[in-house]
């Protein structure tokens, strides 16, 4: 499996000892030849695929150093610094602590919010680079004055290697956005710490330790951060820390160094200097503030930073791909039947069958009902705590009806309940869980007891609940980790079809395990909360005491809980949540440490922040207690359970220390022999005193395990329950209309030589198309018309006026000149001459996304510089789905095959076999695919072919179950069996 993009901040190099590490581009076939020197060479490389030397650039410190030449952006940054310095000390204390406030509020909301907008522009749309292209202020021609200016202040800046006319546009427009993000970036840090200052204060009532301890570990906190920081820089250099891979390509992505040490580093703890100074300035503002700013980052990360990396670096994936569990050695596809590990780059240009709506059109439409947002299904795999092992394949097994990820996948997942999501009430197993839940909540708002006796109601209540979720279902994993204990039960009560190969009893076993574990979680979490509701009172004053830190705190292990939980169920997934390596061995071993994996070997001990968070808040010694408890549980499951189970299937093989217990020894070890150096004569003395502590603590460890596992073996429960269903969801769709932007230009056009024409379908030769099946739309315009024109296609009716159109085309759209446009904007606004023609014609295809996916008479519109107002207009053209003539196998896989073939774009890497001619193109996968096996890129694709087959057969089935056949001969089955069932 890849790696998950979402992990990982900036495009990273390897270290070198130039300013910028040295990546050739991969797909570079020549190159310059190598210097003499052994100066390594950066290469960078365009979106136009231009490709480039990369020169040294210099971090943002040299800012202060008075070696460097100063541009009047550094002198208006100065300034700006300078400014505040002078405030500082100018206003008064009270006036000085709101001003910073606001000061602060301000540039850290145009760091997050401002450039977040901007970046997410230009990774999307390259908006930054077309806009200094359509203002002009790199062109000569147009504005030599600003380009003169800019070139002074990039060229100052730079060093010898460094050529702004030898450079591209978007090399130089990301130097000019550089200098942008170091008055924000500056500006933003010193507002923090003005602020800071002016809110510092001794706290009363703290002995001289108190705050001697507070400082130092404000300073560590500080010492810390920049350490991060640093370190962050030296591995991502400036390409990375200003975002250049929204401008221009340099390289693979290489993870590294501080990036092992936790997550975001320098997001996450790489603001721990914002929490160090909060604690020695001694001000609960500085704090919440801090918090603001944090949070504000994250916001950044959350809604800029990962999806650009997704939509950079990411991969698709095949959806219903048919992994073999069991490749043969012989195969030509066996390297591609496991996932792959590499990150490949991607191209900047966008699909555009897959384009959005012009920006005055985006919205639904009465045309369409299709869901366009795209869902990438990974493959189900096996996570760093939850393994996965395979069985040796029998020799006379075929190839072509060996089981596959995918098959077993949706054997065993089914929209799972997961807390309450995917909660549907006519699922016996989820209405029970909504009564349980609602019983525990009725119970906690109605009491009928003394105040004790409903106290100790709850804790035992809540008590119980932690010892059964740990405890009771703890043991029935082990027994089923050792003998199968629950597949046993399951085979030895109830009855299985002849020839069942015990995988109904499987399947049924961990289906009642899931919903078991499922609502004992929920269980868990609610009779605590209930618990802490029942101890908790609300401070009169929240500046006495620690009641504001204690609830702070407490909110702050709460979503550390939350994030931990998160990030543990997406390297998991539905495997891994569920304990599946516990049930089913037919999935192949492997091992995978990602996401929060990497840096952790057993996150759920985290588990334990929210129980703690809680207590704290209520401020109750049960709860505390409560939580205690919770948490040695945890600690024994992880102990006695998960790892056993673990180091049975994979043995020594099984990582010892993950990147943070890695990066920790590491300092450890370095910081170790520089006391032992200074220790001189000590040393001995000291590494003895070590050795026998750490002895006690182990002795203590295993006596205290040893008198758990004496107590839980003395009360092993046995559980079982039966239930399992399925999930419909219906969905429906709704006109919505939009603002219409007219044009103020078009006095400048005939509307008289603006002419579209629709070529007959291939089948008739008619003005019918079958749904899924390409239109081709010839137009003809004046040899002035606007770059921006497009051509939108609608229902029949959806619009009132001819000369308006109101109604979005939700994607529906294509633009006349497609190879100059890039999303919803043209790459260039100049229209060459054309004096030798009065009219310009060409041809425009609807085709994947942007055809209509419902049956119906729809017209299409010629539309005027990318605004409402229509050109010329065509209509009706009918779209129709064949319909089998009976009801019998042969003519509904007959009408089956079309509809999957034109809902798959005709892909021949998706469609089925058998619907293939024979001067078809092979693959080197055919051999090991059913005829009938077909395939998706996204979740599109899929409901496509459910409202296809909704419209075609009138027979409703939702896009996970097509996904889940995603088989010509399963889903004709599934049909035959559904109008049977309707009939009646």
């Amino acid at each position: 499996m890849d790696e998950d993009p979402q992990t990982f901040l900036r495009l990273r190099k390897k270290s070198s000892k130039d300013s910028e590490a040295t990546i050739t581009p991969s797909d570079v076939e020549t190159r310059p030849p190598s210097p003499t020197s052994r100066e390594e060479v950066v290469w960078g490389k365009t979106p136009g695929g231009e490709v480039f030397r990369v020169p040294t650039t210099h971090d943002v410190l040299t800012l202060f150093h008075p070696g460097y030449p100063k541009s009047h952006i550094d002198l208006l940054n100065l300034g700006l610094l300078g400014f505040q310095l002078v405030l500082f000390y100018t206003l008064s204390r009270p006036v000085a602590k709101v001003f910073f406030f606001l000061y602060f509020v301000f540039w850290r909301l145009a760091y997050d919010v401002g450039l977040g907008w901007v970046l997410t522009k230009q990774s999307k749309k390259k908006w930054i680079v077309r806009e200094v292209q359509r203002l002009g202020w790199l062109d000569e021609a147009r504005m030599p004055s600003v380009r003169g200016w800019i070139r002074n202040q990039l060229a100052g800046k730079m060093g010898k290697d460094y050529s702004f006319d030898d450079l591209p546009l978007e090399y130089n427009t990301w130097l000019l956005f550089r200098q942008a993000v170091d008055i924000i970036l500056l500006n933003d840090f010193l507002a923090y710490c003005m602020f800071a200052f002016a809110c510092f204060r001794i706290p009363d009532g703290l002995s001289t330790t108190v705050h001697i301890m507070r400082w130092i570990g404000g300073f560590a906190l500080i010492a810390f951060n920049l350490w991060v920081k640093t370190e962050a820089h030296n591995v991502v250099k400036d390409y990375g820390w200003y975002w250049g891979d929204v401008f221009f390509q340099r390289g693979a992505l290489v993870f590294d160094g501080v990036f092992e040490l936790a997550p975001h580093p320098m997001y996450s703890v790489g603001y721990a200097g914002y929490y160090g100074l909060s604690l020695i300035v001694g001000s609960y503002p500085v704090l919440f503030i801090s918090l603001f700013g944090h949070a504000a980052q994250f916001g950044f990360l959350v809604f800029f930073e990962n999806p650009h990396i997704e939509r950079t670096y990411g991969q698709r994936k095949l959806l219903a791909q048919r992994t073999p569990l069991f490749p043969s050695r012989t195969s030509k596809s066996s390297e591609d039947a496991s996932p792959s590990h590499s990150r490949q780059e991607s191209t900047d240009s966008v699909m555009f069958t897959d384009l959005p709506t012009p920006a005055a059109t985006d919205g639904e439409t009465a045309t369409e009902t299709e869901l366009e947002t795209e869902t990438e299904a990974d493959p189900v795999h096996a996570s760093a705590s939850r393994p996965r092992i395979a069985k040796k394949r029998s020799s006379n097994e075929t190839r072509r009806h060996a089981p596959s990820q995918h098959d077993l996948l949706h054997q065993y997942f089914r929209k799972d309940a997961i807390l309450f999501h995917n909660l549907d009430l006519l699922r016996a197993s989820d209405a029970q869980l909504v009564l349980v839940v609602g019983y525990v909540s009725l119970a906690i708002f109605l009491p009928h007891l003394s105040e004790k006796a409903s106290l100790a109601l709850h804790f035992t209540h809540a008590l119980a609940w932690c010892l059964f979720h740990t405890f009771g279902l703890g043991l029935l994993l082990k027994a089923q980790s050792e003998s199968k204990f629950l597949v046993r039960h399951f085979l030895k009560h109830y009855h299985y079809p002849r020839n069942d190969k015990g995988k109904g009893a499987v399947q049924e076993a961990f289906s009642n395990w899931k919903t078991m574990y499922n609502m004992s979680m929920c269980m868990t979490y609610v009779s605590f909360v209930g618990l802490t509701w029942k101890t908790y009172s609300i401070p009169h004053d929240w500046t006495v005491g620690n009641e504001l830190l204690r609830h702070t705190l407490g909110l702050i292990l709460v979503l550390v809980h939350v994030w931990a939980t998160l990030e543990s169920y997406e390297v998991l997934g539905l495997f891994g949540w569920f304990f599946g390596d516990f049930f089913m061995d037919e999935f192949s071993a492997q091992l995978e440490y990602t996401g929060i994996y990497r840096y952790l070997n057993n996150p759920e001990i985290m588990s334990g922040a929210a129980f703690f968070g809680m207590a704290m808040i209520s401020g109750s010694k049960l709860a505390f207690a409560l939580a205690v408890v919770r948490l040695l549980a945890q600690w024994w499951f992880l102990s006695n359970v998960e790892n056993p189970h673990m180091r049975k299937l994979y043995g020594d093989s099984l990582r010892s220390d993950a990147g943070f217990v890695k990066v920790i020894k590491k300092v450890a070890r370095k910081n170790a022999h520089i006391l032992e150096s200074r220790a001189g004569r000590h040393a001995p003395e000291i590494r003895r005193v070590a050795k026998e502590v750490k002895g006690t603590f182990d002795k203590v460890y295993e006596e205290t395990a040893e008198k758990l596992e004496d107590l839980i073996a003395k009360s092993r429960p046995k559980l079982s329950e039966v239930v399992q269903d399925t999930k419909v969801l219906l969905q429906q769709s709704r006109e919505r209309l939009v603002i219409a932007r007219l044009a103020n230009d078009l006095s400048l056009y005939d509307r008289t030589k603006y002419r579209i024409s629709v070529i007959p379908s291939a089948v008739g030769r008619t003005l019918r198309f079958h749904l899924g099946e390409p239109i081709k739309v010839k137009w003809q315009a004046p040899s002035h018309h606007s770059r921006r024109d497009w051509i939108g296609i609608y229902r029949v009716g959806a619009n009132a006026s001819e000369l308006v159109t109101k109604t979005s085309s939700i994607g529906k759209w294509v633009p006349v000149h497609g190879e100059e446009w890039d999303g919803e904007y043209p790459l260039s606004l100049d229209r060459p001459n054309r004096p030798d023609i009065d009219a310009e014609e060409g041809e425009v295809v609807f085709s994947g996304a942007t055809l209509p996916w419902q049956t119906g008479s729809y017209e299409i519109r010629y539309h005027h510089d990318g605004k409402h107002n229509v050109m010329a207009l065509l209509g009706p053209v009918e779209i129709y789905v064949q319909r089998p003539t009976s009801l019998d196998p042969a003519s509904v896989r007959s009408s089956l095959t079309k509809i999957v073939s034109l809902c798959l774009d005709s892909d021949p890497s998706l469609i089925p076999l058998s619907c293939k001619n024979d001067a078809d193109e092979t693959f080197d996968d055919e051999d090991d695919r059913d005829p009938d096996d077909f395939r998706f890129w996204s979740e599109r694709q899929a409901k496509r072919i459910s409202m296809a087959v909704e419209q075609a057969f009138g027979v409703e089935l939702t896009p996970e179950v097509i996904i889940a056949d995603a088989n010509l001969g399963a889903l004709t089955h599934r049909i035959l069996v559904a109008k049977e069932l309707f009939s009646g």
